[in-house]
């Protein structure tokens, strides 16, 4: 089954966590109300929801359930998208303007704030205790990841373990913790949820550097925003690291990583993003993400035959050749 084929099949499902996002963020207070719904309406795979819901086949299946998972995780994901951007001074997410953009950086740190706020009133609702620890202890990696990327702005001698790390808090951390929590809500078996974990993480690693190369090789159509956003801002990413390695591009693409740290506002990013390309830095940091798919696709074979192992197999197949 192809990716948009499941998600007409979950189409149902799928609205009724919709609805619940937006009921999530809506609020007497009109500007909050407005800038949190602003990120929802432009769109979004829903990756997480569709995780959670997907686990959640290897137990007691219950959307009420599962709902209060998934709505959560998503919320966290748009609040972190939020704060990112005034971080990243963008511009454009999805095509659409920010909400610092449409705002300004205040409003649009509080309303990080506040649809952290909403996730975490919605997640308390479940009486697991588990659940709730997973929740907040991912959090906690999650600021630790952001602050490790701000500290690294613009350092062109990290690791590819530094960078490694930085990701797995970052974004895998949440993908893996939605695939966990969605088989825990439904009382799956603890194998089944570690399995399911282990297939999250992967599956996420595996996104994020797919999501750093689209940001280099990428068109603004596809990706949303100007390609260059990262080394732009200063995020030095796995394809730069290893094109950093290569002996031909290495001082050129210091060179001109070091007049975009001097470049006030929008700079020019065409000449490394070539350098880039032209090096072998993207086609390396493409074969670890396929790398960490395998090791996806590995962790579910444990699992029993069902439906949802096959989507979940499909799922890791688009994350490892996704373009967009």
């Amino acid at each position: 089954m192809k990716l948009l084929e499941l998600y007409a099949k979950m189409k149902g499902d799928l609205n009724q966590i919709e609805q619940a996002l937006e009921r999530s963020v809506s609020d007497d207070h009109v500007l909050l109300s407005d800038t949190s719904t602003h990120l929802l309406k432009a769109g979004g795979k829903r990756i997480r929801p569709v995780f959670v819901l997907l686990a959640g086949k290897f137990g007691d299946y219950k959307l009420d359930v599962l709902k209060q998972v998934a709505v959560p995780l998503e919320l966290i994901h748009m609040a972190s998208l939020v704060h990112d951007d005034v971080i990243d001074d963008a511009e454009t997410r999805r095509g659409q303007l920010t909400v610092k953009s449409k705002w300004d950086n205040r409003i649009a740190m509080y309303t990080g704030d506040y649809i952290h706020g909403k996730a975490l009133t919605i997640a308390t609702q479940l009486p697991n205790p588990q659940i709730h620890q997973i929740l907040s202890k991912a959090l906690v990696q999650m600021c630790i990841g952001e602050m490790e990327q701000i500290r690294d702005f613009f350092n062109t001698e990290q690791t590819i373990r530094n960078y490694l790390l930085r990701i797995r808090r970052k974004t895998a951390l949440l993908i893996a913790i939605s695939c966990q929590l969605g088989a825990v809500a439904a009382n799956a078996d603890r194998a089944t949820a570690n399995r399911l974990y282990r297939y999250g993480y992967n599956v996420g690693m595996a996104f994020q550097i797919r999501d750093d190369l689209l940001d280099l090789y990428g068109t603004e159509k596809q990706i949303g925003k100007p390609p260059g956003s990262d080394i732009r801002q200063g995020n030095i990413t796995l394809p730069v690291i290893l094109a950093l390695r290569d002996p031909g591009a290495r001082e050129p693409l210091l060179q001109e990583i070091r007049m975009i740290r001097k470049h006030e506002g929008f700079p020019d990013t065409k000449r490394a993003i070539s350098l880039i390309r032209n090096s072998a830095g993207g086609e390396l940091a493409d074969e670890l993400a396929n790398c960490y798919i395998q090791k996806a696709l590995k962790a579910l074979e444990g699992l029993p035959d069902h439906t949802a192992k096959k989507n979940l197999t499909d799922i890791a197949h688009f994350v490892g050749k996704r373009n967009y």
